[in-house]
């Protein structure tokens, strides 16, 4: 993952907590209603970041073995010919 892609997951997963957050302090629900809310959104908070990493493993996945792939062929062309 790029630096600035990871940048850009995390300045979003801060910006929904923080939005979460404060639309809890100024809503005028009961405790009950507030906990209910609360494990709905940590529910669907937590799938999302699940899918996002799940995405980004995939990535990372085929990344490493594109380069794999690349150091194998480039070995195997270095190589003496009695060898390969």
């Amino acid at each position: 993952m790029s630096s600035s892609n990871g940048k850009v997951f995390f300045g979003f997963i801060f910006g929904a907590a923080v939005g979460v957050a404060a639309g809890l302090l100024f809503a005028p629900s009961s405790g009950d209603e507030t906990r209910k809310k609360l494990k709905e959104k940590g529910k669907e908070y937590s799938d999302e970041l699940a899918r996002q990493m799940n995405a980004k493993i995939d990535e990372l996945k085929d990344y490493v073995t594109d380069k794999t792939d690349d150091a194998k062929a480039r070995i195997k062309k270095a190589m003496p010919e009695e060898n390969k």
